[in-house]
């Protein structure tokens, strides 16, 4: 009979953090995870310690509460910075904070107060991820960085994002997402006459996406190995895997693409976006010859199809097919080619995005029995979607930091 390997105790088990005096500190007095989806079991039994503020830490915990993660968001004494930003709902709750803090479990401490770290340290023993998004240096400053948490518990998993990441000189540099999109060269490639901004922020959220990949990675990669490991993530290199295929091109002939001057930033005819007669646009993306034959018959001008291997920018085509959109609304081009798979797409406000009947089929989009309205993670399980997400809990509410300490954890 084969021996059966014994499992290792887990510590979880044995003990839950305690504040000081041995008072319990409870992870989720409530839970917040919807029991009946497939995808809220991925993650189940896992534990996140999240720092962070703003848009990137919290969507990358958001995305892991998703997948059925215990998030225990431990903010300063006076919350998170983000409750001040962006409207208010009918009940003066803060739609920004709330929607990114959805499913998860507040926790105010102050840092810089003993008492507070050692309850966030007796915390991290039994926790699985610390995610933070301070700039390199302030969490060693606040005795909480990775030797110290890697000290009470080896197996932690520690992801750091912030702006350029601890082995930069732009270290101590501060920055948002366009700051991070102009130094990496996306800024300048997108736009007409100048660059533009880009909603939602495009780094902010790349950089949620690959924090959340990674941490997944190694939680993986501790069953082999038995460690957690720190992972440095700055929001500017984001946008360098994004533009993979153009940083690959620049390698081989050395060029720099203008605005307007590619196929995919406005120099193609066969991929841009056209004006219609009564003021709405457009969206022709037949890049494919297929697609391309299809919309030109359909136009009734096939004289155009072999026009499509014209150099680029195709201004002469382009002012063509612009004239052609422009002698029809809306209407009349949803009419002719609704039934042509030509990948000609009306451009959508969010009010109508949200009213198209693929948003309603998929199911990703819904009101949590609170009534707010929930993008929730874009897959569905064995053909379910995910339930909506349970509203923000509060173990205890802001209050006034203690004379001399800090009201946020110190991002500088």
């Amino acid at each position: 009979m084969p021996l059966r390997r014994r499992r290792a105790a887990d510590p979880r088990r044995d003990r839950e953090p305690s504040q000081p005096g041995g008072n319990p500190v409870s992870w989720n007095p409530s839970p917040t995870v919807p029991s009946g989806s497939a995808l809220a079991t991925f993650l189940a039994g896992v534990r996140v310690l999240d720092l962070s503020q703003y848009i990137p830490g919290p969507l990358a915990t958001l995305l892991l509460a998703d997948m059925g993660a215990e998030v225990l968001k431990v903010e300063p004494p006076r919350g998170d910075e983000m409750r001040t930003l962006g409207p208010r709902d009918a009940l003066g709750r803060p739609i920004f904070y709330n929607s990114l803090n959805a499913g998860k479990t507040v926790k105010r401490l102050d840092l810089k107060d003993d008492a507070d770290r050692s309850v966030f340290l007796d915390l991290a023993r039994s926790a699985d991820v610390v995610v933070e998004g301070f700039r390199p240096g302030v969490l060693e400053r606040l005795g909480v960085g990775y030797e110290v948490l890697k000290s009470v518990n080896p197996r932690i998993v520690l992801c750091s994002i912030n702006g350029y990441g601890a082995r930069s000189a732009y270290a101590a540099k501060a920055g948002h997402d366009a700051n991070y999109l102009a130094l990496k060269g996306m800024l300048d490639r997108n736009g007409t006459d100048k660059p533009i901004f880009f909603d939602p922020p495009v780094s902010d959220v790349a950089g949620s996406l690959f924090a959340a990949i990674a941490i997944l990675g190694a939680l993986h990669g501790r069953v082999r190995t038995g460690k957690g490991c720190a992972i440095d993530l700055a929001l500017a290199d984001t946008a360098m895997p994004l533009q993979l295929i153009q940083i690959a091109a620049y390698g081989a002939n050395g060029t720099i693409p203008a605005r307007g001057e590619t196929y995919l930033n406005g120099g193609a005819a066969y991929y841009q976006v056209y004006a219609t007669r009564d003021g709405r646009y457009v969206v022709l993306g037949a890049i494919e010859p297929k697609f391309w034959e299809a919309f030109c018959n359909t136009a009734g001008r096939s004289d155009w199809i072999e026009r499509q291997l014209e150099a680029l920018p195709q201004h002469a085509l382009r002012d063509a097919v612009a004239s052609f959109f422009s002698s029809l609304s809306k209407d009349e081009i949803e009419a002719r080619f609704q039934d042509v798979d030509c990948c000609l797409s009306i451009v959508n406000d969010l009010g109508e995005a949200l009213a198209d009947v693929h948003t309603a089929e998929r199911g990703l989009v819904r009101r949590n029995a609170e009534g707010d309205l929930q993008a929730l993670f874009p897959a569905l399980i064995d053909g379910t979607p995910p339930s909506p997400r349970s509203p923000l809990s509060q173990t205890d509410h802001p209050r006034p930091a203690a004379a001399g300490a800090s009201t946020a954890h110190d991002r500088t």
